[in-house]
């Protein structure tokens, strides 16, 4: 098996001024075979970031993004069907499949194992991810990839993180934004 070699990757947010500018939000990412490795770095001004508490039992859940929430979109170029992830701070999670733009989301079957590990401590909130992907992804099926995250502060704003933001709003599902290649 390769050695884990992951693409470094900065979020930026959709508008500076909603955000903390003394947050960084970043990670890695890699595909293994048929599996995603992801880790999440949120780092600088955590005081200001509403993070929700962990839970003894994290579940699939819907809804994660009204509050901070990390997510990561793939799907395999040129097709319309993409897979939205989930990830919340309290170890809740969801995985979805789409079946074009925003259009026929259900939750991908065969998932039930909460897919991530939370750490936190007073300067840094790190997720990691070791994601089997869905079955019908060959392990040698390019994808693109979207990385995102929604950021509730202490007041109860949200702010928007992308690798890009190509619109004039928010908008996480577009695939000119999903621009990792794995």
């Amino acid at each position: 098996m390769a050695a884990f070699v992951p693409q470094r990757f900065t979020l930026c947010p959709f508008d500076g001024g909603r955000a903390s500018p003394d947050l960084q939000l970043g990670g890695e990412i890699n595909r293994e075979g048929r599996r995603l490795l992801l880790r999440f770095r949120l780092a600088g001004a955590m005081a200001s970031v509403h993070l929700p508490a962990a839970v003894a039992a994290p579940a699939r859940r819907d809804g994660l993004w009204a509050t901070t929430c990390f997510e990561c979109f793939w799907g395999v170029e040129g097709e319309r069907p993409y897979w939205e992830l989930n990830l919340s701070p309290a170890g809740h999670w969801n995985l979805y499949r789409l079946e074009d733009y925003r259009d026929g989301l259900r939750p991908e079957p065969g998932y039930d194992l909460p897919p991530h590990r939370v750490i936190r401590d007073a300067g840094e909130l790190t997720l990691d991810l070791d994601l089997p992907l869905p079955q019908e992804l060959a392990e040698e099926v390019p994808l693109q990839v979207g990385i995102t995250s929604v950021i509730e502060d202490r007041s109860g704003q949200l702010s928007y993180w992308a690798l890009t933001h190509p619109g004039t709003e928010p908008d996480f599902h577009r695939r000119d934004a999903f621009l990792l290649r794995l």
